[in-house]
């Protein structure tokens, strides 16, 4: 089935692909810089405001009275800052709130959100956002970027800018940012960038500080990252960077559990600024008034460079940053499909060389399809669980661990499912296509052929993630394979194989969520349930899933390959070591002399 020629051939590509490139990287856009230095932010009076909001408002669960409470007290603050002199009319256009529904970790809860807008004299519009409520009682630390914003709301009132300045105080941000997302549907025209404020005050560091990260495609545009980072620096040091392996994972499978990322997925530019990085700290965990001082003037400093620079890219960034130099997408898009040709060139092959041979291989594609049925069907039943408010809170983006206590019925019956449809479904499915068993080529054929196109259909979408599948494309190839003589032990490990970069990256995720796996299992559950993944994500997935499964399946099946035939035993009759003339007699020419 398996033309080892043409797949050999196949790889030449790969090198002038590379040539390529090394050709497009380009160095990253610098960050603006700021000659300001932002000592309007009173650090002091920034603490004094923590403590008085600690402790009026210990409970602030998403959409409670003491989330409403204070609510009203930020509408105040800012009614303080922006309506000193003014009118009625012009004070309701500069402070308004808009109340929502939404899902958040306390199931469906009515939301709000409160706006106050600094105008500036240009059209574009530089957004700071924090959220107010909070997961567990008291959460000082959280609570520090509500006492930062209204800092700054004191600092922009009486500063002149030059693009307008939104301040917006959201809930819902202590798991599934279900306020940032309805900002980021009801922002009112083009924002240029946003800054979310995360816990300014935590003792606890998480890097990096300025976390881009998206829930879509790409994450924030290369010049807002520079900015912030810059600005953070002056302040606070170095706030880290991430690595190209985690830059690689979050484009590959774009998820985080922080404010910025509906945001960013819907086309603003944002990142969160925050010692405590993605995760943000813990409920119980101390502030520091000073740490509050710091953070508070990098926030500052990155308003105003943003606000001076002379234009700010809004693009998302979707390259990888490698020792300084960016490698663009189409780059990446590049080098995954040479990589590809190999296994799909082989694959498609041995399709036709064994419909040559009359063999019906659609019965086998088909049944590699039904090995995808039961993942289908279990995501299905979490979609189910969340309709029918049995799956408990499943909001609408992904939250962090320990945010939504896991179900373990939940996960336990998704399971079940997914068992009980392997043995029932998928067996009604094989039996009716009447496929026998798998250890014939057209089987083979059927399961190399569905992985390489699935693969081909991820590379469109998305070419980081099919990036992490090329393994697993060109391992089920020769797993399954019957001309390639490898044993039935290797085969089933080179199907395994094809696994691992599956689990690398939610051995990644895991590491950056401090996840343990059934943490993570919760995580992944719930962003299925409340349709993070999409309904062409979860079924590209179960899809890739059942093409695994499938080999392994074949694999299993494989025919064992013959053993070495051992030589004839040579009879000699005559002299053992020479036979050469004379030993046979004369020659022709010889007896004629």
């Amino acid at each position: 089935m398996l033309n080892l020629r043409l797949y050999r051939t196949a790889w030449l590509p790969v090198l002038f692909c590379a040539v390529i490139v090394a050709f497009s990287l380009h160095e990253r856009p610098r960050g603006v810089p700021t000659t300001l230095a932002p000592d309007a932010f009173d650090g002091p009076r920034a603490a004094r405001t923590l403590e008085g909001l600690a402790t009026a408002f210990p409970d602030r669960r998403p959409g409670s009275p003491g989330d409403d409470r204070l609510a009203e007290r930020v509408r105040a603050g800012f009614v303080h800052a922006f309506c000193a002199g003014v009118d009625r009319a012009e004070c309701s256009d500069r402070v308004r709130e808009r109340r929502f529904s939404a899902r958040t970790i306390d199931g469906h809860r009515e939301l709000r959100t409160v706006v106050a807008q600094r105008p500036g004299r240009l059209e574009g519009r530089i957004v700071v956002l924090a959220h107010r409520d909070a997961a567990g009682r008291g959460a000082k630390a959280d609570l520090s970027a509500t006492a930062g914003l209204l800092e700054l709301a004191q600092v922009l009132a009486g500063r002149v800018t030059e693009r307008t300045v939104t301040l917006v105080s959201t809930s819902g941000g202590s798991g599934g940012s279900a306020g940032a997302a309805d900002f980021a549907a009801h922002a009112g025209g083009p924002v240029d960038a946003v800054i979310v404020l995360g816990d300014l005050a935590g003792t606890v560091s998480h890097s990096p500080w300025v976390v881009p990260w998206s829930n879509a495609r790409g994450s924030a545009s290369m010049r807002l990252q520079r900015t912030a980072e810059l600005a953070v620096r002056e302040e606070a040091g170095s706030p880290g960077s991430p690595g190209v392996a985690t830059q690689f994972l979050r484009l590959a499978y774009p998820l985080t559990v922080s404010e910025q990322g509906p945001l960013d997925a819907a086309g603003i530019p944002a990142v969160l600024i925050g010692p405590g990085g993605e995760l943000g700290a813990t409920p119980d965990e101390a502030v520091d008034a000073n740490r509050l001082r710091i953070f508070g003037r990098g926030v500052l400093r990155t308003i105003t460079a943003l606000d001076n620079a002379p234009d700010v890219e809004r693009a998302p960034a979707t390259g990888l940053v490698v020792h300084g130099q960016v490698m663009p997408e189409w780059a990446m898009r590049l080098l995954v499909a040479a990589l590809l040709l190999p296994a799909l060139l082989g694959a498609v092959d041995g399709l036709a060389r064994v419909r040559r041979r009359r063999a019906r291989t659609g019965r086998w594609v088909l049944w590699t399809l039904a090995a995808a049925l039961p993942f289908v069907a279990a995501a299905l039943f979490a979609i189910a669980l969340r309709a029918v408010d049995l799956l408990g809170a499943a909001p609408a983006a992904p939250v962090g661990p320990g945010r939504v206590p896991i179900g373990g019925v939940a996960l336990v019956a998704t399971l079940l499912v997914l068992a009980g449809s392997w043995i029932f479904v998928r067996r009604a499915a094989v039996e009716s296509l009447r496929a026998g068993r798998p250890d014939t080529a057209a089987a083979a054929a059927g399961v190399a052929t569905l992985t390489a196109l699935v693969v081909t259909v991820v590379w469109v979408r998305n070419p980081y993630s099919a990036a992490l599948l090329v393994p697993a494309a060109h391992l089920w190839l020769f797993a399954v394979a019957p001309d390639v003589p490898i044993g039935r032990g290797r085969a089933i490990a080179l199907a395994a194989g094809g696994f691992a970069p599956l689990a690398l990256a939610a051995l990644g995720y895991g590491l950056a969520l401090g996840a343990g796996p059934l943490a993570l299992a919760w995580i992944a559950l719930l962003a299925v349930a409340g349709g993070h993944a999409g309904p062409l994500g979860v079924v590209l997935g179960a899809v890739v899933l059942g093409c695994g499964v499938s080999a392994l399946l074949v694999a299993r099946c494989r025919v064992a390959p013959p053993g070495r035939i051992a030589p004839p035993d040579v009879v000699s009759r005559g002299p053992l070591t020479y036979a050469g003339p004379g030993s046979l007699g004369g020659t022709e020419s010889a007896l004629r002399r």
